[in-house]
């Protein structure tokens, strides 16, 4: 699904309208939608108090309110028109329809100066549609800042229509949280936003559901999206079916390069996880302390050991891989970083890309010289804090993203920046959004099983780009696996890995 821009969707709107649907029926469209998702949620009796701003969500928010009458709900409104004459064509249609239909039994005020502030406590219902998608530029302290913050404080439940109000549909560089709607629910029109899918944003948005109004498809397929929200209609079709007439050969040899003393559990986790993703053939590299660990518990794998008893001081590649993984539980020890930056000038050199992991990733933030070396079209994993440690401390998750199309565009590789909503970030320019996470991935190891799929899914063939896409989308649904049967507290790394095999069959087979 393509997450387009406020600039996209105001040119996927007037394509509708040029279509022949009235830009009245879209506003009554949204109406209907928002007041079915309230009826589903809250009873008759809940007390409903509607802000209503003077542009297109104000007057979505009056067509809410009149499907909310005839359900049988008492809504009391306010339309903000300070100073007069500043309500948009539509919002006064609105205003005037709802006013005709229910002048006299509506409690209803059009706030022209003064506001009068109104008594709203947690038991109440807020609908907010001040400003959604009609804001473009920050509101100034005082006027609708003063009613987004007593909507804040009441702790009443609010509806958001479109986007909570005081955030834009883009990049929030400036934001200031407190002058900002907390939704308890936001109800997009037609289409997520990007903000939704920062967790920094988790406490504004609530929980988001989209309203179909039915704009113009033609008009969606011809603008050009920079971000995508990855659902299991995309991930199945790249799934390649296995012939009947196949062999271990034909799957591709991974390897892991991975574990230390006392850290070997990583090791087991990436090198099971390459084993369930398909993969032809795994290798295990590491430490000699390793040895018995790996034998017992991956049986199914090959072991390769290093010369250090402790940590891997090697990381030559003795054998012919199709995919390579770094990272999961190596240390940081001097012989172990050392080594890295001898593989990645050797990889670099030789255009070899590699998956980029955990400990990797903090070697490399000890010696940040060594990202020159890293191979074009490597996949970086980082959470959130080694990202910071690579790239300096970011203050939001936005930042974030945006340091790192910068540090992808200009090193060539993919950046995996793990979270809810995991980015996989290209090149390119695009980042892929990925759908599947769970709380319960939220579990020491389970980047580590992330390290051993992707690069157990490269090993058959697929490029990095697809092989980071189907690995974030697997990882995700064997999480949801794991906790139908373990529950999302209960979920561990390894009941994750076990559920690869699980997940593909099921995102092969729905």
């Amino acid at each position: 699904m393509k997450i387009y821009t406020n600039e996209q969707i105001r040119a996927i709107e007037a394509a509708t309208v040029r279509a022949g649907v009235s830009t009245l029926e879209l506003i009554e469209r949204a109406g209907r939608g928002v007041a079915d998702e309230i009826a589903a949620r809250w009873d008759t009796g809940k007390r409903i108090v509607v802000f209503a701003g003077p542009d297109k969500n104000g007057a979505q928010a009056l067509a809410a309110t009149r499907a909310l009458i005839k359900a049988g709900y008492k809504p009391e409104v306010y339309l903000f028109n300070i100073g007069g004459n500043k309500l948009s064509a539509d919002c006064r249609t609105c205003r005037d329809l709802l006013l005709e239909e229910y002048s006299g039994t509506l409690p209803f005020l059009e706030v022209l100066k003064n506001f009068e502030r109104p008594s709203l406590g947690r038991n109440d219902l807020v609908i907010d549609g001040l400003w959604g998608s009609d804001l473009t530029a920050p509101l100034s302290p005082g006027g609708y800042v003063y009613v987004i913050q007593l909507i804040n404080d009441s702790k009443a439940e609010v509806v958001s229509i479109d986007l909570p109000s005081g955030m834009f549909g883009d990049w929030n560089a400036d934001a200031i949280n407190r002058n900002i709607i907390h939704a308890t629910l936001t109800l997009a029109i037609q289409f997520p936003r990007l903000p939704f899918f920062f967790g920094d944003n988790e406490e504004l948005t609530g929980t988001w559901k989209t309203i179909d109004i039915g704009l113009d498809r033609d008009e969606m397929r011809r603008q050009k999206a920079r971000f995508y929200l990855v659902e299991q209609s995309d991930i199945r079709p790249l799934l390649k079916p296995r012939q009947e007439f196949c062999s271990k050969a034909d799957f591709g040899h991974t390897a892991i390069y991975a574990g230390s003393y006392g850290m070997m559990g990583a090791a087991l986790l990436a090198t099971r996880a390459a084993m369930r993703s398909g993969a032809g053939k795994v290798t295990a590299h590491t430490p000699r302390c390793g040895f018995l660990i790996m034998q017992t518990a991956a049986p199914s794998a090959m072991f390769e050991s290093d010369t250090d008893d402790h940590v891997i001081s090697d990381f030559t590649l003795r054998r012919k891989y199709d995919a390579v993984a770094i990272g999961p539980g190596i240390g940081t020890a001097q012989p172990t970083v050392d080594a890295l930056e001898q593989f990645l000038k050797v990889a670099n050199a030789n255009r070899r890309s590699v998956v980029l992991d955990a400990d990797a990733l903090n070697c490399m933030a000890m010696r940040p010289s060594m990202l020159n070396f890293v191979p074009q079209m490597s996949v970086l994993t980082p959470h959130s804090t080694e990202f910071d440690r690579m790239f300096g401390e970011h203050s939001s998750e936005q930042a974030r993203w945006r340091k790192a199309l910068s540090v992808a565009d200009h090193l060539q590789v993919m950046i995996v920046l793990k979270g809810r909503y995991t980015a996989i970030i290209r090149p390119d320019g695009k980042v892929y959004i990925n759908s599947s996470g769970t709380p319960a991935l939220a579990t020491a190891g389970s980047g580590d099983v992330l390290t051993g799929l992707i690069a157990g899914i490269q090993a058959q063939g697929y490029s990095a780009e697809i092989a980071a896409l189907l690995g974030c989308f697997i990882h995700g649904v064997a999480g949801h696996i794991s906790a139908e049967r373990n529950g999302v507290h209960g979920t561990t790394a390894e009941d994750i890995a076990d559920s690869i095999g699980k997940a593909i069959k099921l995102i092969s087979e729905c």
